[in-house]
């Protein structure tokens, strides 16, 4: 007897249009975050398009929020895949209900709405403080290295920036000279109104270029006198040690160091050690709730060091939850005295390593950084030390889901602030992640 297969016509068209709800099973992540984002107030996002007069009609911005959250929660970042996946995969599409935006339109709203993702970040830690997810009570503090959408290979230390400065200056008189001579000599034999093309186009090759190493050079100038201004030097000094003040400064005011560097495509990333390499990147910052693992506060900057960062990151937790934690743990990267004086003063109990981990650490002088002494004593009581000890397994999980899972690894685009909009858009969609994963273990 021949088998008898289940019907297969892949011709065959429907007799009736499909409903959106049966192209997924009901506990999908695609409508964990509808729900979530049609819980939010999206008036923000809808308030630009409001008495314009435009005549064609916009693509609404809950379906593109819905459309950027997902691919965030599912590691599709790039602007031409999420366009691509509207079209290949059911999620995408059941989100987008029949819609096809660009990818340029995907790119301009996600540059355009990077401000009110940060409003979605903080609607979306009130949902979850309101289904009982999120109770603050110790929350760890870390940092990430992410790569910048810059090569380092498109680097110049300072000391070439002013090597390469003298040899196009050279090469740009060179050619100049010889354009003059070439023009003279052509002037005679074939008349005024002819002109040589080939050498207008090599300077300004080299125009170009000289023009982008000189704003490089002033930028790098920029920051150094910025931070010398910070260690108390002014530009007089200088001339005040050369006349026999004391003794003189190895570089002038405002003078970077050779090997210092600048970026020529994003010029506010920095060169950060990322594993065994260097690469051009910013340092990402999260305040992680130890309980619900959960992003409570964010933050970026283009300083390696987590220094300076404490405080910051704490206040950020008291802004977004309207309260504060009872206990921060984190590791020697954000030791300082003055943050350590004002959570005490906040009433924060704050766990912070004075040092790498395993090594004898020099005491404190307790006389000038007695806060430091305070935090000494207390991590050396054994609740101090199995609190701590909480530490590594608060916030670096979500930095691997995020790095691993996610996949986010680079950002897609450049400038500090953009940046730091993108940073708060993949901790939105990790939190949302999160939150369905809470609750489908919970049903």
């Amino acid at each position: 007897m021949a088998t008898s297969f289940l019907p297969y016509e892949p011709m065959q068209d429907f007799l009736l249009p499909p409903s959106l709800s049966e192209w997924l099973p009901e506990n999908h992540l695609a409508y964990f975050v509808s729900e979530v984002i049609d819980r939010l107030d999206l008036q923000i996002f809808y308030a630009r398009y409001e008495g314009d007069g435009r005549r064609n009609q916009p693509y609404d911005p809950a379906m593109l929020v819905k459309v950027l959250v997902y691919g965030y929660t599912t590691g599709v970042f790039s602007s031409r895949k999420i366009a691509r996946k509207l079209y290949e995969d059911v999620a995408f599409r059941m989100l987008g209900a029949g819609n096809f935006p660009s990818h340029r339109t995907i790119c301009d709203f996600r540059v355009r709405h990077l401000a009110e993702f940060i409003e979605l970040f903080l609607q979306v830690l009130g949902v979850a403080k309101a289904l009982g997810m999120l109770k603050l009570g110790v929350i760890g503090l870390d940092g990430t290295k992410i790569k910048a959408n810059a090569s380092k290979h498109k680097a110049m230390s300072y000391g070439r920036m002013k090597a390469e400065e003298q040899r196009l200056k050279q090469e740009i008189e060179a050619l100049l000279e010889r354009a003059r001579a070439v023009d003279a000599q052509e002037d005679t034999l074939l008349g005024a109104d002819q002109s040589d093309q080939e050498l207008p186009e090599e300077l300004r090759r080299r125009e170009v270029r000289l023009a982008k190493i000189e704003a490089a050079k002033a930028r790098l100038q920029e920051r150094q006198a910025e931070a010398d201004r910070e260690r108390g030097r002014h530009p007089e000094d200088q001339q005040r040690r050369a006349d026999g003040a004391g003794r003189p400064f190895k570089r002038p005011f405002g003078e970077p160091e050779e090997k210092a560097q600048d970026n020529f495509t994003d010029p506010e990333s920095r060169i950060m050690k990322m594993g065994t390499a260097f690469e051009q990147g910013y340092n990402a910052q999260a305040a992680v709730d130890a309980d619900s693992q959960l992003i409570v506060a964010n933050g970026l900057t283009n300083n390696a060091a987590d220094s300076g960062q404490l405080l910051p990151l704490v206040e950020a937790v008291e802004k977004n939850l309207g309260e504060l934690p009872k206990t921060v743990l984190a590791d020697s990267g954000y030791r300082s005295e003055q943050a350590f004086v004002v959570l005490e003063q906040k009433g924060v109990q704050a766990l912070v390593a004075l040092g790498r981990e395993r090594k004898d650490q020099p005491p404190v002088d307790a006389q000038h950084y007695p806060a430091t002494a305070r935090m000494a004593e207390r991590l050396t009581t054994a609740q101090g030390q199995a609190m701590y000890r909480r530490r590594k397994v608060i916030p670096e999980p979500v930095f691997g889901w995020i790095k691993h899972v996610i996949g986010f690894r680079q950002f897609s685009l450049r400038g500090i602030s953009k940046v730091t909009g993108e940073w708060n858009l993949v901790c939105l969609a990790t939190n949302i992640r999160h939150m369905w994963a809470l609750q489908t273990s919970a049903t």
